[in-house]
């Protein structure tokens, strides 16, 4: 059975070789950029199939290698994770913050959906073992307390720190709502601006490519492989971000260096990490080729889709039952050809167990309420009492009780009406003249009642 990827790698492979989809003379960049715009009006492309988009960037010069519907709004998903990266990269950078400040696991983090480390409320992480953990295994749980812990504990200051960075490095089509890329209202992006975010990290980052390629991390004592199956696989590969959700399809944004030049490609709503890994890879090989002095377009000239333009959705494609069919047959296809791994003849078996790094909890710095290399907050965000002073209304209260009490007495039942000391409770009962003398508080004797006093965490 010839299977959906199998069909939509060879008309890539035919606008590969035609040079289609190549920033070459001017009129071949006229005419892609027509076809762009003419194509974002639809989720599903003329032979039926979800629509691709993708561009391969030169991160020194700039330059667009290739590129198709790079400008398509599209949906992230986990890719927006690396914006939640640059931004911690950037306050450390600045000296706002270290990589050993705490980021603690808040109760709204713990309830986000999967992926997730799923560590309980209170969980205290350094923040360099966090930022690993979100590009790895892709933690949403993580990510949102990363944001957290860089917006002053606010989800919406942090998310307005996206957005206003987003706008300054040129990510012109890009609207961020939460800090890790799952569905919201009124999030989107494209191939092009997720490339100019990967462009910016390996241009002002460089130290830091090995979290973006780490392979795996082992936590709680489980390994956890990283999602990116060029690592390890591809020539030069290191890593960046995946991304999925129905709406967006399988996303990738992955670097590669060959011979002291680094590329960043993106590919956008592929139906499965056979056809994204594969595409990918094919991008890559044909864009190392190419002559690097080439008149090409840079990456921040092309155009801009607009606010009127739609947000691509192929959900209808990715989560059906014909496109779980095709992703099935791809997986099928792929054991059967000893030839291919994930799809292509350009990747090789890793051969050899994924390095990983160890991430644990504790360690941090101490924060506001908690001492240095904590690992668990107990009772974290659970109501916390303390002492009040007595009120003008506490007797009248008492006394309305009292009453209240005495009427639902039943012949009998006098004990469960609790007005009534067991005699077993009898050396429990204390003179009240022995007692000590009640505290005074602002002149008033405080009875010891315990409110809740709601922690803000």
């Amino acid at each position: 059975m010839t299977s959906l990827f199998s069909t939509t790698r060879s008309v890539f492979a035919a606008l590969l070789a035609a040079g289609l989809i190549f920033q070459l003379p001017q009129d071949v960049r006229a005419q892609t950029a027509g076809a762009t715009a003419a194509d974002a009006s639809g989720a599903v492309s003329r032979d039926g199939k979800t629509s691709l988009a993708s561009i391969v960037v030169d991160v020194k010069t700039g330059k667009v290698l290739s590129q198709t519907n790079a400008t398509e709004r599209r949906y992230p998903a986990s890719t927006t994770k690396l914006m939640t990266a640059y931004l911690a990269m950037k306050a450390v950078e600045v000296g706002s913050v270290s990589w050993d400040m705490p980021v603690v696991m808040t109760r709204q983090a713990a309830g986000e959906a999967p992926s997730k480390l799923g560590i309980p409320p209170g969980s205290v992480m350094r923040l360099d073992e966090a930022v690993r953990a979100l590009l790895v295994k892709s933690a949403n749980d993580v990510a949102t307390a990363v944001g957290q812990a860089l917006g002053k504990g606010s989800t919406e200051t942090f998310v307005a720190m996206m957005n206003r960075t987003a706008g300054l490095i040129g990510m012109r089509d890009t609207t961020f709502v939460n800090a890790h890329g799952l569905p919201g209202d009124g999030q989107h992006s494209s191939a092009k601006d997720l490339a100019i975010l990967g462009m910016t990290i390996r241009r002002e980052f460089p130290q830091y490519k090995d979290w973006f390629g780490t392979e795996a991390i082992v936590f709680g004592g489980k390994l956890m492989q990283n999602g990116n199956k060029l690592l390890g696989r591809f020539d030069g590969a290191e890593g960046m971000k995946t991304g999925y959700i129905c709406a967006a399809g399988f996303n990738l944004v992955s670097a590669v260096t060959r011979n002291d030049r680094t590329l960043v490609a993106v590919v956008m709503g592929a139906n499965g990490t056979i056809e994204r890994e594969s595409l990918s890879a094919e991008l890559f090989d044909a864009a190392f080729k190419a002559d690097p002095d080439a008149d090409y377009t840079e990456v921040t000239d092309l155009p801009i889709a607009g606010d009127e333009s739609p947000t691509l959705d192929v959900s209808d494609f990715i989560c059906s039952g014909k496109g779980r069919t095709a992703r099935a047959n791809d997986r099928v296809a792929d054991r059967g050809d000893r030839q291919v791994v994930y799809g292509s003849e350009l990747l090789h078996e890793m051969g050899r167990p994924p390095h990983s790094v160890r991430i644990t909890l504790g360690g941090a710095t101490a924060g506001p309420n908690f001492p240095a290399d904590i690992a668990l907050i107990e009772n974290y965000g659970i109501p916390l009492p303390h002492f009040r002073p007595s009120q003008p209304q506490d007797a009248a209260n008492l006394l309305a009780a009292a009453i209240l009490r005495e009427s639902v007495d039943e012949p009998g039942n006098e004990a469960e009406a609790g007005d009534r000391a067991d005699p077993a409770d009898a050396a429990e009962i204390v003179d009240a003249a022995a007692a000590p003398d009640t505290p005074e508080i602002e002149g008033e004797a405080a009875p010891g009642m315990p409110i809740p006093d709601f922690a803000s965490r």
